[in-house]
């Protein structure tokens, strides 16, 4: 043995006797003279003394640390290391509570209850060999004052009294501890075995069912969800492996406990995967420290098998059992130690049963790598519906806006990507505008200014994209910080992932899709491939929603003027109306067209005629609100509609329209041209509470105008009233 670990052992061992000397110097009334006036000094420095030793012992428990598995198997004092330190803080108690007690009175001490207190904690808190060491100790001490007393029937009594309190008080406490740690994993665990149970039914029927269905048989689910769904399941098929497996070691082996232990980052903590114990003593903490014989295992990463080991030594145990064999092996992948498989038994441990755990443990990493298969797995059939649905969608959008929202979508569902960006060029302009820009929360990207940005040709990645109609940067990470993406002025911070993609439509690129990243690697090839099939796919749906957006402004609107035409205002006239009935609001709604127009088509020409047109439409276009509605009517004709307004208030506009129109100038070969128009103006509900009505009511208005001298605005009113005037 080396003089250093027979030091350690010298001094395990010696505080043990320390303290048992202690007792015995209490037991032969080393301090019965303590409660007189001057007690002697021996009395005084055994005292002392104990409260020496008291402290030691408390300093020396905290402080202990276990000695190594290849220490522990050099010396069997080293092995009984935590016992002995126990004990050693076990006999300390029990001579420090005696000596209060002697110092006090002695058998009449009111300090007597103090006794029953230590005895309570000690069961209650402390490991077995302390307990037992306090327990016992005490009752020694107990015997030892009574043999010192003066006898008789009332010191046995008494004497028996305090033991069998003593006794009482423990046995009480340790049932009590037992009980009531037995109700809290009672309690504890038909609180959970609901939810265990629905989750790993939801795991089992994803794995069985889900798996099974194709993309159209099942509810879209985020990325987020979904790699939550595949860990699920995964940790529930590995977790029914690991049990059955160890549940096997078992039995085979006639274990007590099996344990599967994994490693932390840190080396210096376990996590307890799995457990199969006959004992009620283990822990129910699932994080452990890594110390006593499995240090040795991590260290060597070797098996190792002791004939004896103390409860205290194996971190799954937190209650104390009965020393037993163990034996512990780690669990390898490929060069790295993942965790420790270990068991224990009170019989020793042979070469077969090592051989079994190593079985065991390489069943446990075939197990591990098929779920990392079928994971991969999975996530690759997912995201290949994704792509097969965003596919689908972009055929369905009609917008621009729906095409680059679903191809944000899209992009989310294949990677998870800080910030997305689309960007299309004017190849007449030769100026890019960054037209959708979607940024994860709580992504550090910074975007401030991306919005909405238009830029020239410039030397950025993206106008490099557009003129040579391929991805970069080639490795799907910036290459140079300072290489801009979009301008110079536009940075994006944090970007460790960054992937540009052409959007290619009939080999001519409309503009850009970026992806930006805070995390390396995002962009891969299989992920680079994708997304540009994807990016592909967007370019001819913006192209295709580009031309369904003409074809709509062609069917709603005027195509010489830019207004809305004569059907479109129907439609929205209707509407106005009714949702003006509905809140009780009123609409103005105003007629009117050009004085002498076909005058002007005969004496100008019709492209004068039309020029004319088109800078009434300006006019009427600029004077309205956003709200309003503008709408050529036919030939020279116009109409407006007025929400939420009185009769005062369109006259008013009208008036201005009016002034506005005459005010313009057309330059003809014939010299300047300026034209005036009339107003007809009827209100809704006060001159008609139909749409035909109003419109008909107000070309009686406007028809006035014309017959009484045109430029002018006449009201509904102001016709019914001329024309009482006539009847009149």
């Amino acid at each position: 043995m080396k003089r250093r670990t027979l030091k350690r052992a010298l001094r395990v061992g010696g505080g043990a006797v320390v303290s048992l000397a202690a007792c015995a110097a209490v037991a032969a009334g080393g301090l019965d003279g303590g409660a007189r006036d001057e007690p002697p000094a021996a009395a005084v420095m055994l005292a002392a003394s104990i409260v020496a030793l008291l402290i030691a012992s408390v300093s020396a428990r905290l402080r202990f640390v276990e000695p190594s598995a290849r220490a522990q198997r050099v010396s069997r004092l080293l092995r009984a290391a935590p016992a002995l330190i126990d004990v050693q803080l076990g006999l300390a108690l029990a001579a420090g509570n005696y000596a209060v007690i002697a110092a006090t009175g002695g058998a009449q001490s009111p300090a007597y209850p103090l006794l029953y207190g230590v005895i309570a904690f000690s069961v209650s808190f402390q490991a077995a060999p302390a307990a037992w060491a306090t327990v016992v100790g005490a009752i020694a001490l107990e015997a030892a004052a009574y043999a010192r007393g003066p006898g008789g029937a009332g010191a046995a009594a008494a004497a028996a009294l305090h033991v069998g309190f003593i006794g009482a008080s423990a046995a009480a406490h340790a049932l009590f501890v037992r009980g009531l740690l037995r109700r809290q994993r009672a309690v504890r665990a038909e609180r959970l075995a609901a939810e265990v149970r629905a989750l790993r039914e939801e795991a089992r029927d994803y794995r069985l069912i889900a798996a099974a269905l194709g993309p159209d048989s099942r509810a879209p689910r985020s990325r987020t969800d979904q790699e939550r769904k595949l860990a699920d399941g995964a940790v529930e098929a590995l977790r029914s492996s690991v049990f059955y497996t160890l549940g096997l070691v078992q039995r085979a082996l006639g274990a007590r406990t099996t344990a599967l232990l994994w490693l932390d980052a840190t080396g210096e903590q376990f996590k307890i995967k799995e457990l199969v114990s006959e004992s009620d003593a283990v822990t129910e903490r699932r994080v452990v420290p890594v110390r006593g014989p499995l240090r040795a295992v991590v260290r060597d990463r070797t098996a190792i098998a002791l004939p004896a080991v103390k409860s205290s030594q194996l971190p799954y145990y937190e209650l104390p059992e009965r020393p037993a064999a163990f034996v512990a092996v780690p669990v390898m992948d490929g060069p790295h130690l993942r965790g420790v498989l270990c068991a224990d038994r009170p019989e020793p441990f042979d070469d077969a049963a090592c051989e079994l755990l190593h079985g065991a443990t390489e069943q446990l990493v075939r197990a591990i790598e098929s779920e990392q298969v079928f994971i991969a797995v999975e996530r690759s059939k997912y995201e290949l519906e994704q792509f097969f649905r965003a596919s689908d969608m972009l055929c369905r959008a009609l917008t621009p806006e729906q095409v680059m929202d679903t191809a944000f979508d899209a992009a989310a569902a294949i990677v998870d990507a800080d910030l997305m960006a689309i960007a299309l060029y004017d190849r007449e302009r030769r100026r890019h505008r960054i037209a959708d820009v979607r940024v994860k929360p709580g992504s550090g990207i910074g975007t401030v200014g991306i919005a909405g940005l238009e830029f020239r040709d410039n030397a950025g990645l993206a106008s490099m994209v557009v003129k040579n109609k391929h991805y970069l940067p080639a490795s799907g990470a910036p290459r140079d910080a300072t290489t801009p993406i979009f301008t110079k002025k536009i940075k994006l911070k944090g970007v460790e992932s960054l992937l540009v993609l052409p959007l290619l439509c009939a080999d001519e690129a409309i503009g850009t899709f970026t992806l930006a990243s805070a995390e390396r690697g995002r962009f891969g090839k299989d992920v680079r491939d994708m997304l540009g099939i994807i990016a592909n796919q967007v370019a001819v749906s913006l192209q295709n929603a580009g031309m369904y957006r003409k074809m709509e402004t062609m069917a709603t609107t005027d195509g010489l003027t830019g207004l809305m035409n004569h059907r479109t205002f129907q439609e929205r006239a209707a509407d106005m109306i009714e949702r003006a009935a509905r809140h009780g609001h009123k609409v103005g709604l105003l007629l009117t067209d050009v004085d002498h127009f076909k005058k002007v088509n005969d004496t100008y020409g019709h492209p004068v005629g039309d020029e004319v047109l088109r800078r009434v439409a300006q006019v009427l276009g600029a004077a309205v609100r956003k709200i309003d509605v503008v709408a050529r009517y036919g030939g020279e004709e116009f109409v407006v509609l007025l929400e939420a307004v009185d009769e005062a208030g369109a006259v008013g506009l009208a008036d201005r329209i009016r002034q506005d129109v005459a005010a313009q100038v057309v330059d003809t070969e014939k010299g300047p041209l300026q034209v005036t128009m009339s107003f007809g103006v009827a209100m809704f509900p006060d001159d008609a509470d139909r749409r035909e009505d109003l419109i008909e009511r107000a070309d009686m208005a406007l028809y006035r105008a014309k017959e009484s001298g045109r430029n002018r605005v006449v009201t509904y009113r102001e016709f019914v009233a001329a024309r009482q005037r006539r009847a009149g």
